[in-house]
């Protein structure tokens, strides 16, 4: 996790592991003994030039499927387009206008969820189309939403991630979130 202190309180026998996904790291020993796995991983600068989610997430699950863990949240931006779907013109648009550099966050994320959707329909995945866009304090609970869709702080995005993996609904979804009225 890139930043434990923005998790919500409430969550009692999670366990934070800390790292990078572009360092040596034994998967199988990470997920031995946990009920689900949740990711936000990404980092613009090294994603303009290469996947570096989709080579994770193709070493992640099979480590799953090894330990028995049934259970993954991806969060990707909310401006990548989920597998066999489409942006709204609104949201291309607004792709369109942000700098090159997201480009191949978002070819990255688009990879993953076409792998998990082809390739690991056993695993209970979850994707997060996330807004993020401040460190700041809490705007208030985010909900899925196959339309509506805000831009939410690094903690309320933690928050949804924390609550949303425990939602049977949720699994083999790729949504957006959005503030609850």
């Amino acid at each position: 996790m890139r930043s434990p202190h923005k998790l919500p309180a409430d969550t009692d026998g999670m366990e934070i592991h800390h790292g990078s996904i572009t360092e040596p790291l034994d998967i199988d020993a990470l997920v031995t003994g946990v009920d689900a796995v949740i990711a936000m991983i990404g980092d613009t600068r090294l994603q303009a030039d290469a996947k570096i989610a989709l080579p994770f997430v193709r070493r992640l699950v099979p480590a799953m499927r090894r330990a028995g863990v049934k259970r993954f949240l991806y969060q990707a931006g909310g401006l990548s387009r989920p597998h066999g779907g489409r942006l709204t013109p609104v949201l291309w648009a607004i792709r369109q206008m942000l700098p090159r550099g997201y480009t191949g966050q978002h070819a990255d994320n688009e990879a993953v969820m076409a792998y998990l959707a082809t390739e690991a329909r056993d695993i209970e995945w979850i994707v997060h189309r996330a807004g993020i866009g401040s460190d700041g304090a809490s705007k208030g609970r985010l909900e899925r939403s196959l339309t509506k869709f805000s831009v939410g702080t690094h903690v309320d995005c933690a928050a949804y991630n924390y609550h949303t993996i425990q939602d049977d609904g949720a699994i083999h979804t790729a949504d957006f979130s959005h503030y609850a009225p």
